[in-house]
């Protein structure tokens, strides 16, 4: 038998296994108790049987002519005798017996007081000087058929006794075991966006350190998380300043410089300081989205934040027609995610899907009735190793396009920091090729689809 692996498990079956050792331990005592107070009930009653036959077969005796043989007591009426008896004189012959006594199972030498031969229980009384003495007899087997009938009378009800016992073992162990699922739970609501400490209230005294510990730990990690988000946030900060002047300067330098290599190399001056500015933005989007607080305070549709942000990526050149969708369905899509941080993740879902997607091929946005936007591009199916990946930062597929490898990482962080969850696929939902972003926010009122 394999044990449990789960605590409640052990606990349970250690318990059970203790309380049916418990009460089979008990059942042995009680037995070995009942069976001492019924041998002394049997001395009893066999002492007793033979203090009150003496005098009735001592004068049966002493009536009898001497010489004569030995006599056996008829019965009034057949029935099977329990206890016997036998009376004898001090040398051992046979002077009387009752009618089912068999003086073979009697000892040679008749004595007063107790024996036990293998068969029976014997007790001898005597009288006239000890010249005459009566000894009863009573069969162990009787005993030991009124020791086993208590025995089982014990045992009967046991194993309904049992399952009460592991029955209510069970659900001990169960109320027991509640404060660990409910720390259990607390901690699984932490994440990046909730460092908050779990409450030990009313925890036992053996779990309330671990509570203890697992706080100090988010302590740590929270301290650990805002230093590199603020080291993020203010490198970047710093640097949007001088990118743009530095910007304004080289588009300064393209229009005043001559046609020729000058004018190129300024140009590609600028291109490269778009694409630093770019990254800037993006890591301070990531830091914004790792700082938690992505949540309002009240639950808010988010259909029109959808809409605001797409008619105005919509604006940028070369993306106005490729962005289709979503087609009106009518239902609001109502969630607690801050709507900025909505904005900033479909823009980045947006973003990657126009950059990665065949040139001047369509970019489709669904909002089906469930509740759960879809983004898909087209282009070849990427491989699942690949797109395993794709969420971490700075991390790009195979593709030539310009990207910093962080827009489905600040998609995925604001997704998880609001509850919800982001999924790749590809090929995408009902086609042979393709890319999708699948988003699913916690809706308010259901439970996270996923």
């Amino acid at each position: 038998m394999r044990a449990p692996n789960s605590l409640q498990g052990r606990l349970g079956l250690a318990l059970a296994l203790a309380v049916t050792a418990m009460w089979l331990v008990a059942t042995v005592g009680s037995g070995l108790i009942v069976r001492h107070e019924l041998d002394e009930a049997f001395d009893s009653a066999l002492q007793e049987a033979a203090q009150r036959l003496l005098p009735l077969t001592v004068a049966d005796v002493m009536e009898r002519e001497p010489g004569a043989q030995a006599a056996r007591v008829d019965s009034l009426h057949a029935h099977r005798e329990y206890i016997t008896y036998i009376v004898r004189d001090r040398d051992g012959r046979l002077l009387l017996q009752s009618h089912d006594a068999d003086p073979a199972h009697f000892p040679e030498k008749p004595a007063v007081w107790f024996r036990t031969t293998p068969t029976h229980r014997i007790y001898g009384e005597a009288a006239v000087s000890g010249t005459i003495i009566l000894e009863v007899a009573e069969p162990l087997q009787h005993r030991r058929e009124a020791a086993l009938e208590s025995a089982l009378g014990l045992l009967a009800p046991l194993p309904f006794v049992m399952t009460l016992s592991l029955i209510g073992v069970w659900l001990l162990v169960r109320r027991s075991m509640r404060p660990v699922h409910t720390l259990r739970g607390e901690i699984e609501l932490r994440g990046n966006g909730n460092l908050q400490p779990v409450s030990a209230r009313k925890l036992p005294t053996e779990i309330a350190p671990i509570a203890d510990a697992v706080n100090r730990l988010m302590d740590r990690l929270r301290r650990a998380i805002e230093s590199e988000r603020s080291f993020t946030a203010n490198s970047a900060h710093e640097l949007r300043t001088p990118i743009a002047a530095t910007l304004a300067q080289t588009q300064r330098l393209v229009a005043e410089a001559p046609e020729g290599p000058v004018r190129e190399r300024a140009r590609s001056i600028e291109a490269s300081l778009r694409r630093i500015a770019r990254l800037a933005e993006k890591l301070m989007d990531l830091a914004r989205a790792e700082g938690g607080g992505l949540t309002a305070e009240e639950p808010q549709d988010l259909v029109p934040v959808l809409r605001h942000v797409l008619e105005e990526m919509r604006r940028s050149p070369g993306a106005g027609d490729r962005i289709r969708g979503p087609a009106p369905s009518g239902r609001p899509l109502v969630s607690r995610l801050d709507a900025d941080a909505f904005a900033v993740l479909v823009r980045n879902l947006v973003e990657n899907a126009l950059h990665h997607g065949p040139a001047g091929g369509p970019v489709e946005v669904f909002l089906p009735e469930d509740g759960v936007l879809s983004i898909v591009n087209g282009g070849p199916p990427v491989p699942p190793d690949t797109r395993a990946g794709l969420k971490a930062r700075f991390v790009r597929g195979a593709t030539d396009a310009e990207g910093s490898g962080l827009g489905l990482a600040i998609a995925d962080t604001i997704a998880q920091a609001g509850g919800g969850a982001l999924r790749l696929l590809s090929p995408a939902s009902g086609r042979p090729d393709g890319f999708e972003a699948r988003l699913t926010l916690p809706v308010e009122g259901q439970s996270p689809r996923r």
